[in-house]
């Protein structure tokens, strides 16, 4: 009653264990990017055949094994926990037959299973993710049922023997395709029972193919070579970020260029060609803050006059006041009015003006100078638009090469991103 319950209480255990494959496995998040975790299979199944012997590593006796005529044959299911650690369930039939010269043996292996630990020594490869050669030591614990007779000098027979055994053995696995290894082992079984076999064990040298389960996508967890994928994806990041740079260079050259047209002045009007819709006009030509030339000529009055006290309030005022939307050279409509102010004044006194236009150190050098200059010209045209003579103002960018204040507070950084006017 006993060795039926236990032989009950084994079966349903290693069952339970194969019947996990049916079962949906839940995937490993991924992140969808480089370095991020990985899903793998974790679930295989193999099929291998060799030969049976009572001939160990560990000695044999008088007894001798026909060794050619043992053959046994079985199947395994494995479950991947970590990468060199697998829980492994074994079913194993087979005949053991051996002689001692003058009595034959035979030991019929009806059905056995045993529950085995797999540990994986090493997982060698570097240069590819798929390992092809994983080398394991194992151990566990199984049961049996087995008819035992000899024939000769002795003849007898013993039928459905059940017992326990211990079974521990080593091979080496080889990767052949993504998801496939070929395995080669050798097994040795100690049985519990002393008279299922002279010498109380017998060994299994086998080969077999396992196959892994899931999506082919996904690699096995047992093969995988972490040291090779982590190879593999710098190597991918850094030819990723070599494009980048290699584009960012491109575009850093094509905005230079189109910077020095921009901001060149073919035609000596005093109007860069970025905002200069009147291209080509006679050299000397009065022309308006788009360029233009203006068909009404003012009187140029070459008097000169003092500067006041009045007359640099009102170009504080118009510092003070200026503004522009954030990262561009467009003036906000709040700063028209003190510019106006600015723009009666050249008019009436007929002064000249130098605009500079200054930035703070955030960001590249060659944008805050791009930055800087544009904010000036808007400045020039906008007077210019206002009846200033535009061959009376300068306009420069130094973006951060002048600061004011220190650039390490946001306060600082404030007073750095200005444009200074200067009569004379």
């Amino acid at each position: 009653m006993n060795t039926r319950i236990t032989k009950s209480t084994m079966l349903i255990a290693l069952l339970g264990l194969s019947s996990q494959l049916f079962a949906q496995e839940t995937p490993t998040t991924t992140t969808g990017s480089r370095f991020g975790e990985k899903s793998f299979r974790t679930w295989s199944v193999g099929v291998h055949g060799g030969i049976l012997s009572p001939n160990t590593i560990f000695g044999s006796g008088s007894v001798r094994a026909k060794e050619f005529k043992s053959i046994g044959y079985g199947v395994n299911v494995r479950k991947q926990i970590l990468p060199s650690l697998g829980l492994q369930a074994d079913f194993l039939r087979g005949d053991i037959k051996s002689t001692n010269g003058t009595t034959d043996f035979q030991q019929s292996v009806e059905w056995s299973g045993a529950l085995t630990a797999v540990f994986n020594v090493a997982n060698i490869n570097i240069n590819q993710e798929n390992a092809v050669l994983i080398p394991y030591l194992k151990g566990g614990a199984g049961y049996m049922s087995s008819d035992y007779s000899t024939s000769g000098a002795i003849v007898s027979e013993s039928k459905g023997r059940e017992g326990w055994f211990i079974p521990v053995g080593a091979g080496v696995k080889l990767g052949v395709a993504k998801g496939i290894n070929i395995d080669l082992g050798y097994d040795v079984n100690f049985i519990k029972s002393p008279e299922s076999l002279p010498k109380s064990r017998f060994a299994y040298a086998h080969a077999g193919v396992e196959f892994a389960l899931g999506s082919k996508d996904k690699p096995q967890l047992q093969n995988y070579s972490s040291l090779a994928n982590l190879r593999k994806e710098s190597a991918e990041e850094s030819a990723e970020l070599r494009r980048a740079l290699s584009t960012a260079e491109q575009n850093a050259q094509r905005d230079r260029e189109q910077y020095a047209k921009d901001l060149g002045d073919d035609d000596n009007d005093g109007v860069a060609n970025k905002f200069d819709k009147c291209p080509g006009t006679a050299s000397g030509t009065v022309v308006d803050g788009s360029g233009c030339p203006i068909k009404v000529q003012r009187e140029i009055i070459k008097e000169t006059k003092v500067i006041t006290e009045a007359d640099r309030k009102v170009v504080r005022d118009a510092i003070s006041n200026l503004e522009f939307d954030l990262g561009k050279s467009t003036i906000r409509p709040k700063s028209y009015a003190t510019l106006n102010r600015v723009a009666g004044l050249l008019v009436e006194k007929n002064f000249s003006l130098k605009l500079a236009g200054h930035t703070d150190n955030t960001g590249g050098r060659e944008l805050n100078l791009r930055l800087s200059k544009d904010r000036a010209e808007s400045v020039k045209a906008y007077l210019v638009s206002q009846g200033a003579n535009a061959s009376r103002i300068e306009a420069t960018g130094y973006g951060p090469d002048q600061p004011i204040a220190t650039n390490k507070t946001a306060a600082g950084r404030q007073q750095n991103r200005r444009v200074e006017f200067t009569l004379y």
